[in-house]
């Protein structure tokens, strides 16, 4: 795998992890036989930060996370990690993510990523909105000394 398609890769695993679970669920294609490889199991993970995004790193504190794995018929092995405690959103990302390494990507990208990806430009746009509402301007008035 290419470094281009691996951060391909990351790119529809983050969206599929970011995105709505009922959402995802209503774009599902129908359901490929498949073996899982490592049912659906929650967890958490440590979150690390950085001050001021250049400084050391440091643990935030936990989160909750779900994983799971499955393999398609085909042999193809998908993986889906997910924030909470979602069993069918983690079942459902790893599903997509092994699809989307088959042939039938391109229909996937139109049918499922697509409209994920307007949803989360849309939240995102939402809360930009709301947090420019609260933006104070300040300035400062010189004295005419």
């Amino acid at each position: 795998m290419t470094d281009e398609q691996k951060a391909e890769r990351a790119a529809w695993m983050g969206l599929l992890a970011r995105s709505q679970p009922s959402e995802l669920a209503r774009l599902m294609p129908a359901l490929p036989p498949h073996d899982t490889i490592r049912a659906p199991e929650i967890g958490t993970t440590m979150i690390r930060g950085r001050a001021g995004a250049t400084g050391a790193a440091f643990n935030l504190g936990e989160m909750t996370v779900t994983r799971c794995a499955v393999r398609l018929a085909s042999g193809v092995e998908g993986h889906g990690y997910v924030q909470g405690r979602d069993k069918d959103h983690a079942r459902n990302a790893a599903l997509i993510d092994a699809l989307m390494q088959g042939p039938e990507a391109g229909a996937l990208r139109a049918a499922v990523l697509a409209p994920l990806q307007a949803s989360a430009t849309a939240r995102a746009r939402a809360r930009a909105g709301e947090a420019a509402a609260t933006k104070v301007e300040f300035f400062t008035m010189v004295r005419g000394e």
